[in-house]
């Protein structure tokens, strides 16, 4: 059983120490604002969407990521993501496009709810440590007794540490 342990961990230190620790970590600040649709329930609502977000990098393809929001449709609803990113190698290019998934929590009228949420897009360096992002976000939300679906096409500015 040691064995199988000893090998399982030098595998993943092999696989991964030459990506994981390849570059030095680091954080990533910005907000987001654009356009917030949820449909379920027989209806659907639009309305605006603004907040704060982070993302620890912790090698140049991946990092983590929190989001706080703020919709402006009916009972304002709030939503807490969190969420895994990958981002996509374009050699030459000031362009990183990613694609990411992860977790959510909604509070609006009734409760809170659970989402699942993915999306993609990409970020345009416009100066040094600066992006403006163009997003893309849906999946749904596990509201008592329906699912709404939610979509949101965003950008906003993004500072790199």
């Amino acid at each position: 059983m040691r064995r199988i342990i000893f090998s399982i961990s030098l595998l993943f230190l092999l696989v991964f120490s030459d990506s994981a620790f390849a570059q030095k970590p680091q954080w990533i600040f910005g907000g987001r604002f654009g356009i917030s649709i949820a449909s379920g329930g027989g209806g659907s609502a639009a309305g605006l969407q603004i907040g704060p977000m982070a993302e620890y990098k912790f090698n140049r393809n991946m990092g983590v990521g929190t989001e706080f929001n703020i919709n402006t449709q009916s009972g304002t609803p709030i939503e807490w993501a969190d969420y895994f990113k990958y981002y996509f190698d374009i050699p030459g290019s000031n362009v990183k496009p990613y694609a990411n998934a992860g977790f959510s929590l909604w509070i609006f009228t009734g409760g809170p709810y659970f989402a699942i949420r993915f999306g993609g897009g990409a970020n345009f360096k416009v100066a040094p440590k600066i992006y403006i992002p163009a997003d893309l976000q849906l999946g749904p939300i596990f509201a008592s007794g329906t699912s709404v679906f939610y979509f949101a096409i965003t950008s906003g500015i993004r500072y790199e540490l």
